[in-house]
């Protein structure tokens, strides 16, 4: 199994980015999906999770209105819609499934598969 993002890069104060993470070589079925973050010298921080269906989302505090989470099953993949992004959201983003762990508890439960990271830098 093989978590891979795209879509970071510089960008200024203001502006969007939208993130992707394809899930290659599956072995397991249905699965929630969940974004973190982490900038330098801060601790990882929980940014977004979705639900299989994609009926249940769930986002950090204060990212609700900014960032918006998604998904398409069919080409098992996720995006993170980051829209107004400011210099503090600068960090490596990271994409994480799990096939057990519903995206209820992303943000407090160790999930499973993890890609390696995309980086967002917010220019002011």
């Amino acid at each position: 199994v093989q978590l891979v993002e795209s879509g970071g890069g510089l960008v200024q104060a203001g502006g969007s980015l939208r993130l992707s993470c394809t899930v290659l070589r599956r072995t397991f079925g249905n699965y929630a999906m969940a974004w973190f973050r982490q900038a330098p010298g801060k601790e990882r921080e929980f940014v977004a999770s979705i639900s299989w269906s994609g009926v249940h989302k769930y986002y950090g505090d204060s990212l609700l209105g900014r960032f918006t989470i998604s998904r398409d099953n069919a080409k098992d993949t996720g995006y993170l819609q980051m829209n107004n992004l400011e210099p503090g959201d600068t960090a490596i983003y990271r994409c994480a499934a799990d096939p057990v762990r519903g995206a209820a508890v992303a943000s407090t439960s160790e999930f499973q598969y993890w890609g390696q990271g995309t980086q967002v830098t917010v220019s002011s």
